[in-house]
């Protein structure tokens, strides 16, 4: 997969700051050249704690370039709204796939394989290779 059709990024969050750091820090940190798209998807329409199908779908939207997305959540409804969303089929763009990994580990590991050429299998895999990083 060459970066003219990059897998695209979705970082839902149960805040908006959160999903928006989250994705500024994974774009600087896989910076030197063009990136993957990647889009928050944080907290509700209103800017309160949740989650949000519409913010999900909106973001889904922008970052879909025909590749693939890969969506990175952060806590268990998080999960759950993402998992009702591909379960009904026709919200979110086909190759949309919730990724099991960490979330901010997790992200950079994705923007880093996605703005590198990587497909949506490849960028799905370093995402979730993510909880094996040690710290310790």
């Amino acid at each position: 997969m060459s970066i003219e059709a990059p897998v695209g990024i979705v970082l839902v969050s149960h805040s908006g700051p959160v999903a928006m750091a989250v994705a500024a820090l994974a774009r600087g940190l896989a910076g030197g050249g063009a990136t993957a798209p990647v889009a928050a998807a944080g907290g509700t329409p209103d800017g309160g704690l949740g989650t949000s199908s519409e913010l999900i779908v909106a973001a889904a939207a922008e970052v879909d370039r025909g590749a693939g997305i890969a969506i990175l959540v952060d806590l268990g409804s998080a999960v759950l709204t993402v998992k009702s969303l591909l379960a009904e089929g026709d919200e979110l763009p086909e190759g949309a796939r919730l990724v099991d990994a960490p979330f901010v580990e997790g992200a950079v590991a994705a923007m880093v394989t996605a703005s590198a050429g990587g497909d949506l299998d490849a960028v799905s895999a370093a995402a979730a290779e993510a909880y094996q990083y040690r710290k310790e």
